[in-house]
C-alpha cells in the first residue's frame, strides 16, 4: 500500500518497521544457521565425556561384581573357567605324583591356592578402583566402539604388570593363611625323598597365585564388561543406561 504525499513522518515511519522488521528477521537466520555447529559441538564434547565416564562406571561396576562372584569360598575353586591348577611346568609330573601316592597332597595344595585366591581378592578391588579412575578420556574414547570386552582387554593390556606388583604384598597375607608356600614345600619334600626322583621344577609360588588371581577377576570382568554392553538389566547405574543403551 502506497502512502500519500501528505502522511505525516511517523505514519511513515510505522510502515517502515512494519515492512522491514521481518526482512531483518530473515537476515539474521543464516547467522543463526552458523551457530547450530558450535552448538553441536559442545553438545558432542558433553557427550564423549559422558560416554567416557560411561566406560569407567561399566568397569567399576565389573570390577565389584567380580569381587563379589570370586572373593568367597568356591569363587575360584569352584568356576572351573578360572580355577587354579598346577602349574604347567608341574604339570607335566603330576599324574606320576598322583600315582605313587601323592594325590591328596596334591589336591590339599590346589585347594589352598584357591582359597588364598578367594581371600586375596578383596585386596585388589581398590587397586582396580584407582587404575580405572586413572584410564584417560582419550584411552576410554578409542575402546568405545571396540569388542564387547575392548575396555576390559585395554585395561589388563596397560595395568596389568603394575597391579601385580601392587596386589603382591596384600595378597602374600592370604598366601600365609592358607599354608601356600608351605604345603608346596611339604609336597616338594615327599617327592624328593622317593627313589629315582628327578627334581620337582621350582616355581615361585607366591607369584604364580598372584598372577593366576589377577587372570581370573580380568577374565570375570570380561564377562560382565560383556553383560553391560549387551543385557540392559546389567546396567545399574543411570550412567550406564543413558551410555550403553
Amino acid at each position: 500500500m502506497l502512502l500519500h504525499q501528505k502522511s505525516k513522518p511517523w505514519a511513515i515511519l510505522i510502515v517502515l518497521l512494519v515492512v522491514c522488521f521481518p526482512l531483518t528477521l530473515c537476515a539474521m537466520s543464516p547467522f543463526e544457521r552458523l551457530l547450530k555447529p558450535l552448538e553441536g559441538l559442545k553438545s558432542a564434547k558433553l557427550s564423549e565425556t559422558r560416554i567416557a565416564d560411561g566406560l569407567r562406571e561399566a568397569l567399576r561396576v565389573g570390577i565389584d561384581n567380580a569381587v563379589n562372584a570370586t572373593g568367597k569360598v568356591d569363587g575360584f575353586f569352584g568356576n572351573e573357567a578360572i580355577k587354579i591348577a598346577m602349574p604347567e611346568k608341574v604339570q607335566m609330573i603330576e599324574k606320576g605324583l598322583r600315582v605313587i601316592g601323592l594325590g591328596p597332597k596334591i589336591d590339599d595344595f590346589i585347594l589352598s591356592m584357591n582359597r588364598a585366591a578367594e581371600g586375596a581378592v578383596p585386596y585388589a578391588r581398590d587397586i582396580f578402583i584407582d587404575a580405572i579412575m586413572d584410564m584417560s578420556f582419550d584411552d576410554a574414547m578409542a575402546v568405545y566402539k571396540g569388542g564387547d570386552t575392548a575396555a576390559t582387554d585395554f585395561f589388563k593390556a596397560k595395568t596389568h604388570d603394575k597391579l601385580v606388583a601392587a596386589f603382591l604384598p596384600q595378597a602374600r597375607k592370604a598366601l600365609d593363611n592358607y599354608d601356600v608356600t608351605k604345603k608346596y614345600r611339604e609336597l616338594t619334600g615327599l617327592y624328593q625323598k622317593l627313589p629315582f626322583a628327578d627334581k620337582l621344577p621350582a616355581f615361585d609360588v607366591e607369584e604364580y597365585v598372584v598372577s593366576k588371581t589377577i587372570d581370573g577377576l580380568f577374565s570375570v570382568l570380561a564377562e560382565e564388561e560383556k553383560k553391560i554392553r549387551t543385557q540392559p538389566s546389567a546396567r545399574v547405574t543411570d550412567v550406564l543406561k543413558e551410555v550403553f543403551k
